[in-house]
């Protein structure tokens, strides 16, 4: 009898952080610059050729398309298009707010279906135990929720110039500074058993 030995399975390929920031900023500066050379409408039409190139980056040094960018890239284009088609500039400042709550009620659903939709949004980045999973689903659920908000009271009462200003320079330093501030709960819960806290 032969002993076949068994085969290390191959580990998940992922990006640089630098990389997967700029693939993430880019767009938006691309989107920012667009809009005070030409206006809301060609930076539109830029958004929408920057995400599908982020997109096919992605897949080219990963393999593989992951989920968010994915999202993303697919929200974009929809509400882009018919930004362009309609020449109707509030379909573009709706898209964030789809989006987050799209991100939303994902993570709402994987928390009613015990599914951990966030681990697999973040795709592979962390690793924590189920319940870590589960406090760090709730937060960002609601953030999500925040920022979807947020984004409907910025278009409602600004001028698109502050619109514009805000979305390539607002959300990316909020979403930073909240990923940052869940460090104390990811450290709590990497590696760990189950804990009895319900913080969220």
């Amino acid at each position: 009898m032969i002993d076949i030995p068994a085969t290390t399975p191959k580990k998940r390929a992922k990006l640089h952080p630098g990389v997967k920031f700029a693939l993430e900023l880019g767009p938006l500066a691309l989107f920012f610059v667009s809009y005070w050379l030409f206006g809301i409408f060609a930076a539109t039409g830029v958004m929408i050729a920057s995400a599908l190139v982020t997109l096919g980056v992605s897949y080219a040094m990963l393999r593989r398309v992951p989920i968010m960018p994915l999202v993303t890239a697919v929200i974009v284009t929809i509400f882009g298009s018919l930004t362009l088609l309609y020449h109707d500039e509030t379909l573009i400042k709706i898209k964030p707010t789809v989006l987050y709550l799209l991100f939303a009620a994902a993570l709402f659903t994987g928390i009613a279906l015990k599914k951990p939709m966030l681990k697999i949004m973040f795709d592979g980045a962390l690793n924590l135990n189920e319940q870590g999973w589960r406090i760090l689903t709730w937060r960002w659920a609601v953030f999500f929720l925040f920022l979807a908000v947020l984004n409907e009271i910025i278009w409602r009462t600004q001028t698109t110039a502050h619109w514009v200003t805000f979305k390539s320079f607002g959300f990316i330093p909020l979403t930073v500074l909240f990923a940052v501030a869940q460090a104390p709960l990811m450290t709590k819960y990497e590696g760990k058993s189950d804990g009895a806290s319900d913080e969220i």
